[in-house]
């Protein structure tokens, strides 16, 4: 093998769902009464928020099944953020966790504080 061979290490993927409108939104969190819901609220201009996802992403375990996720690109759609805010009474930040279940609010962390581990290690 030579020094400029290309590696055979796979990359991988994350199972994030984009929000793009509050009907989309809407719709996510009345399904939210069957599965539990992750929402990630993201700037993409935000070097804070790039790590909290960087990092959200490493800890998250893909072979789980027990949460979707879903990525909100703030500056695209805070109309997305604002409803989020009105629907969960869960004061708007950036880069921000909120897990989501049957009408409630699970969890919910901002910046450095967001634990995918945490919400992974939830009892549901």
């Amino acid at each position: 093998m030579g020094l400029f061979s290309k590696s055979s290490t796979s990359v991988k993927t994350f199972p994030w769902k984009e929000i793009t409108s509050v009907q989309e939104l809407n719709q996510v969190m009345a399904e939210g009464d069957q599965k539990p819901i992750v929402l990630f609220k993201h700037s993409t201009r935000c070097s804070i928020s790039i790590m909290a996802l960087s990092r959200f992403e490493k800890e998250w375990n893909v072979q789980s099944d027990g949460f979707d996720l879903y990525y909100i690109d703030l500056l695209a759609h805070r109309d997305v953020s604002n409803e989020i805010e009105t629907n969960t009474h869960v004061q708007h930040q950036s880069p921000q966790a909120i897990a989501w279940y049957k009408n409630e609010v699970l969890y919910t962390a901002t910046h450095n504080g967001i634990s995918a581990k945490a919400i992974q290690d939830l009892a549901l």
